[in-house]
């Protein structure tokens, strides 16, 4: 039998590579835990997420959670997949004539699942193994359908769902990023950029293109003004992937 220390004995620490606890405790599942979880993370914050002030919300000590997830990396983990589940997939079975839009409906649905959920931003770099969650690989068989059926080969749509993902998740993080702070501010997102606009111009002036873009943006909805630059983008990363299908 090899040492507790050999390469044989060595997983990745993740919630989704440890074996699930058989019997679980009727007054506290793993269920429970993570629902309180995200109503804490979305109220609140990253910051505020801790296996104590958890424990205390669901009236049981930190040793209960201990009983589910190992730690907080492994509750992470769960709360991403968990908002994961809330992607809408597009119709089923995938359809050639219909992928970019497909795509483009999976691209939307994970957006706005970030935005809805601004914390997941903060922790890109903590979420562990969270794309072996079954609600994210829920997702990529999906998008791997989409862009397979569309003609892709299988080892290139597995690159462009990747090339898709990483847009999204790209912009989706900024915007989260920033949701986040105007949210700690208290005003809102047309209060900052008034606020923000007679700073912005004045120190625009000695640059003619900037000056001129910002002219152009005064007095838009600054929501709108998002809402189409994601949309730009997402259509040139299709138009991309599509030369490969020509």
């Amino acid at each position: 039998m090899p040492p507790a220390s050999s390469p044989e004995n060595r997983t990745i620490q993740s919630v989704w590579t440890r074996p699930r606890g058989g019997r679980e405790r009727p007054v506290l599942s793993r269920e429970q835990i993570v629902a309180e979880a995200l109503r804490l993370l979305d109220s609140e914050g990253i910051d505020a997420l801790s296996m104590r002030k958890l424990g205390n919300r669901l009236s049981a000590g930190a040793t209960s959670l201990y009983r589910h997830v190992a730690n907080k990396d492994e509750l992470i983990e769960l709360a991403v997949d968990e908002i994961y589940g809330e992607i809408e997939l597009p119709e089923a079975p995938a359809a050639p004539e219909r992928w970019r839009a497909d795509a483009a409906h999976c691209a939307h649905g994970l957006r706005t699942t970030m935005l809805r959920h601004p914390w997941v931003a903060s922790v890109r770099g903590e979420m562990g193994m969270a794309h072996l969650g079954p609600n994210w690989m829920r997702l990529a068989e999906a998008m791997l359908g989409v862009f397979t059926t569309a003609g892709f080969p299988r080892d290139e749509a597995d690159r462009a769902v990747a090339t898709l993902i990483a847009y999204v998740t790209g912009t989706a993080t900024s915007e989260a990023a920033w949701l986040t702070a105007l949210a700690r501010s208290g005003r809102s997102e047309q209060e900052w950029v008034d606020e923000l606009w007679p700073a912005a111009e004045q120190v625009a002036q000695a640059y003619p293109r900037l000056r001129e873009g910002y002219a152009e943006q005064r007095g838009k909805d600054p929501r709108t003004s998002r809402e189409e630059g994601f949309q730009y983008g997402l259509d040139r990363v299709l138009d991309g992937l599509e030369t490969r299908l020509k």
